[in-house]
């Protein structure tokens, strides 16, 4: 959620600001600012909407050396100009953007900021308030920001100018992610390495609760208390033509294609040169010792993982649980004596799974992140990170993430069912080749998925997926995609659900999408469907090869009974893009919505 951008060295920043916030629009937002200091003063342009629209407010005369940028999703405070970042202190001196949430603000305003009227309705503007505060007081601006921060409870990653030094970014995180980028002459800052990529693929991480003072020429990590400490920098290993559309209208569509690309990419990676599978023995001995494993994740990331608790059970005889991470950071069950904990996370910055994985580690459990960017926050606090291989994801709505992650716990699943020595016949590396091959015959049949959304999902309100086994978890993210792109009120149910209380919803011409994979439940979902037919539902049946009657409305090609839920997706992603599409919805921004949540 939210973004921050910037800038200090020889060229204009303005366009380069604007050009970073329009690289962090896929994480979300509902306003956007900039801020550029030059010889005249500080200058402050922001607007609810996006991007275009700050463009056009932005003074194309005015130009800066050194500034900040923001994309703002809105937590304290409706959507708004007043409430959009950049904000000011009150004699302007100090200009501020700021990702996340600071959960003591109202306490601190009324502590130290009685006597100041507040310009918006948000926790941040506490923040730079405080920093004029203390520099009326004698401290200078380092120190006052520092002191600010010392005193903040909850999220943080923030950016600071001082409009009596034009030379100087100050920066400080907490919880939620920020890096600085390093380059000959020019230094930067971004919430994402994408966004500053125009400028360097070298970057820091910053760590929680350090400062950083960023010059043209210089950057110092400091804490809290002003220790200067140091830390390597990193190539991102991004290519600036991945995160661009190319031909495609849209990110998600190139994203549903590229899935074939990246279970292959993924079968590279993890490939040894004798074709058997190449893992960190740490993880596996972690594998091999737990007696339960639990699996932590949100949203797409926790309908992967109920068909990684099905793999690592059906394969490696191990007993998984998977929790929503939100609900696990506060309702914690009784764990078992010698537990694993596998986040999963697309951003691994998932501020819900971060909180549970500071837990965990307090309590002295070992902890897996699988992340499609390994040098996250969650990768870099777990003991151990398996990387999906993805690459970059821009639309909001995750599909390429999401059978990458599958793919990934069916590897780890095999890796620890062999080192178990368990019997069984199946190779996941052949099985995900042959996944890939049918995810490209799907991809190629897009004319077909685009008619059956225009006769089923065109004019409804309501639509019901259902399924049961593995196809059960596939309807759940069915039903995250539709909703979540087109805005149709979607549910995934069980089968066998519906005779309890569910079928009530059914009304004539309800759209109800079936799964039909998996071959012992197979005549029981036909069951289902004639139920809900009965009923006056309109049926759409997407069932396997070889499982097909002639009345489906799709068959997929047929893969191993273990996999099918990586093949099942696509049709779904699909339908639920063209469902968008003819909605004119905005496919790869929907409302409301971030890519990266990175507050709880």
């Amino acid at each position: 959620m939210c973004g921050i951008v910037g800038y200090v060295g020889t060229e204009d920043a303005k366009e380069i600001l604007l050009r970073g916030l329009e690289k962090l629009e896929y994480r979300g937002y509902d306003s956007a600012g900039l801020a550029i200091v030059n010889e005249e003063g500080v200058h402050v342009y922001k607007e609810k909407g996006r991007i275009a629209t700050l463009r056009e407010v932005v003074d194309s005369s005015e130009d800066g050396q050194i500034g900040i940028g923001h994309t703002r999703w809105a937590t304290h405070g409706v959507p708004s100009q007043l409430n959009a970042h950049p904000h000011q202190s009150a004699n302007r001196r100090y200009t501020i953007v700021h990702n996340g949430v600071i959960e003591n603000y109202a306490q601190l305003q009324k502590e130290y900021l009685q006597d100041v009227a507040l310009a918006s309705d948000t926790d941040t503007e506490i923040i730079v308030q405080l920093v004029e505060r203390f520099a009326n007081e004698g401290l200078n601006t380092e120190a006052a920001f520092r002191k600010t921060l010392s005193l903040l409870k909850g999220s943080y990653a923030t950016a600071l100018l001082d409009n009596e030094d034009a030379e100087t970014i100050y920066v400080g995180k907490n919880k939620s992610p920020l890096l600085v980028g390093l380059a000959d002459g020019v230094n930067v800052v971004a919430s994402d390495a994408m966004a500053m990529l125009q400028v360097t693929n070298e970057f820091v991480e910053l760590m929680d609760k350090e400062i950083v003072v960023v010059t043209r020429e210089s950057v110092t990590i400091k804490d809290l208390d002003g220790t200067v400490t140091s830390r390597d920098s990193y190539i991102a290993e991004l290519d600036a033509s991945d995160i661009e559309k190319g031909t495609y209208p849209h990110y998600m569509l190139k994203e549903i294609d590229e899935q074939p690309y990246v279970i292959r990419n993924i079968i590279s990676k993890y490939k040894t040169e004798d074709e058997t599978i190449k893992l960190d023995e740490d993880i596996r001995q972690a594998m091999l010792g737990a007696d339960r494993i639990y699996i932590i994740a949100a949203g797409t990331s926790n309908h992967a993982g109920l068909v990684g608790k099905q793999l690592i059970e059906r394969i490696a005889n191990k007993p998984v649980e998977v929790h929503i991470a939100s609900e696990f950071l506060y309702n914690m069950p009784i764990v078992s004596e010698k537990p694993l904990f596998i986040f999963i996370s697309q951003s691994g910055e998932t501020a819900d799974s971060r909180g549970v994985l500071v837990n965990v580690k307090e309590m002295g459990h070992k902890a897996l992140t699988i992340t499609n960017v390994p040098g996250s926050t969650l990768s870099r606090e777990a003991d151990y990170t398996l990387h999906t291989y993805a690459g970059p994801e821009i639309a909001v709505a995750s599909t390429k993430a999401y059978t990458a992650q599958m793919a990934v716990l069916a590897i780890l699943a095999v890796d620890t069912a062999r080192a178990a020595g368990i019997d069984m016949n199946f190779d996941p590396l052949q099985e995900l080749a042959i996944v890939a091959n049918a995810m490209e015959v799907l991809t190629d049949q897009k004319e077909k998925m685009e008619q059956i959304a225009r006769d089923y999902l065109s004019v409804t309100r309501n639509c019901f997926f259902i399924g049961r086994a593995a196809d059960y978890f596939v309807c759940l993210e069915g039903a995250l995609k539709l909703k979540e792109i087109s805005y149709i009120q979607a549910e995934g149910f069980a089968g066998g659900e519906l005779k309890h209380g569910t079928i009530a919803l059914i009304e004539e011409g309800t759209p109800v999408i079936g799964l039909a994979t998996q071959e012992h439940v197979n005549l029981s979902i036909r069951g289902n469907m004639k139920e809900v037919v009965a009923r006056g539902a309109s049926p759409c049946m997407i069932s396997m090869e070889g499982l097909n009657d002639e009345d489906d409305q799709l068959v997929i090609p047929k893969v191993h009974e273990y996999l099918t839920p990586l093949v099942t997706v696509i049709p779904l992603q699909l339908l639920s893009y063209y469902a968008a599409l003819h909605r004119e919805c905005d496919v790869d921004k929907p409302r409301n919505l971030a890519k990266s949540v990175t507050v709880e």
